[in-house]
């Protein structure tokens, strides 16, 4: 996992627990005479290889970066199962837009394109063709593009490819990279934040973009952590703004967990899809009341690594997961909330997570809702090997 607290869940990790927003910073680069807060991920990138050099762009760099922690697992997968039997799902949105972005730049400068601009690095496709031929895996490969849901239908994804008996291993996760063209749909939506997000407050004013990437390698080897449920649903309501009550999100919460076969009592801790916006945050909390009634704790982490777009999905799936390997004596911890403390009374209430706080154990939940109403969420937790 790479985003703007670190370049590995060991980096990520404690900084997540204690509520760190140092990760966010303003540029003045991204929308025309204005400076945004975003959470980019700072310092060099590993380096496509030349013989991929078609796939070099930002996107794909940063993959490279999430998938140094697990390619020892790949590698060891691969060798046990064959090529053929290992599938790759990856998430996107923007691809690598903002490296076509400096090339038409460049035309315009120049009249002619980059050298270094290939149309591979701007196809949606090449998310997880780049990985498929790095890694020489022949099983399945393809990308989900949904929106702000595709990181987490990327893991439903893969865990259909298994269940069918299509693949033996799948790696998935998700990757987005920060670009101008982005910024500025964000922007002309008036849907981006002054300062940093502050989901759930009564001050909220819009969401903070940020970038990042998360690899996992997922199996039907027993124990570990599982994702035990999924759920999705389409609104079939508006362009970009959610069906304001919440319905699609409701669908999609009680899907999960009734695949998962969970009582919605059972969850202990709820990762918000939380982006800030005045609509979003209201429908979801409305939706958690209703399913939940007494709803579990609940945070959401845009305030600490930006929406991270397409990757976000899978990025706070990775979040639960680190939670639920933290178990201790019983209690998982609770990933704080971090706004400015002014709750808004026209939310339905909700227990929205501390610092320092943790809950006894159980499989916890995730929520991802995209433009379109493309909703999904997941039921994640602890198995016994």
């Amino acid at each position: 996992m790479v985003n703007a607290l670190g370049r590995s869940p060991e980096e990520i990790w404690p900084r997540l627990l204690a509520g760190d927003q140092s990760g966010m910073r303003a540029r003045d680069d991204l929308v025309p005479g204005r400076s945004i807060v975003v959470a980019d991920v700072p310092g060099e990138l590993p380096a496509v290889p030349p013989r991929l050099r078609a796939y070099a762009c930002r996107n794909n760099q940063l993959t490279l970066a999430a998938l140094e922690a697990v390619r020892p697992d790949v590698e060891a997968a691969i060798a046990a199962v064959g090529r053929a039997r290992v599938g790759v799902v990856m998430g996107t949105t923007t691809s690598g837009v903002g490296d076509a972005e400096a090339a038409i730049r460049h035309r315009h400068a120049t009249g002619a394109l980059s050298a270094s601009f290939h149309y591979a690095q701007l196809e949606l496709g090449g998310a997880a063709g780049f990985l498929a031929e790095l890694l020489g895996v022949t099983g399945p490969a393809y990308t989900i593009s949904t929106a702000c849901s595709s990181g987490a239908r990327a893991l439903a994804s893969a865990r259909s490819l298994l269940a069918l008996g299509l693949c033996d291993a799948v790696v998935a996760g998700a990757t987005d990279s920060l670009c101008g063209l982005t910024a500025n749909g964000f922007t002309a939506l008036q849907a981006l934040a002054e300062g940093i997000t502050n989901p759930c407050s009564a001050n909220r004013d819009g969401l903070t973009l940020g970038e990042g990437s998360v690899v996992f390698l997922a199996t039907r080897d027993p124990g570990g952590i599982r994702l035990l449920g999924v759920g999705e649903s389409s609104d079939a309501h508006h362009m970009s703004a959610p069906e304001p009550e919440g319905l699609g999100a409701e669908r999609a919460m009680r899907a999960a967990l009734a695949d998962a076969a969970t009582a919605p009592s059972e969850i202990a801790y709820l990762n918000l899809h939380g982006t800030g916006t005045p609509l979003n945050d209201l429908m979801e909390c409305s939706a958690i009341t209703r399913v939940f009634g007494d709803p579990p704790p609940m945070s959401s982490t845009k305030a600490l690594v930006g929406h991270t777009l397409g990757a976000a999905g899978a990025m706070e799936a990775a979040f639960c997961w680190l939670a639920l390997r933290a178990e201790r004596a019983g209690t998982i911890p609770l990933i704080p909330h971090v706004y400015d403390g002014v709750p808004d009374p026209k939310l339905p209430p909700v227990h929205l997570a501390p610092r320092g706080g943790r809950v006894a154990a159980g499989p916890v939940l995730s929520n991802s809702f995209g433009f379109g109403g493309n909703n999904c969420s997941l039921v994640l937790g602890a198995e016994p090997a």
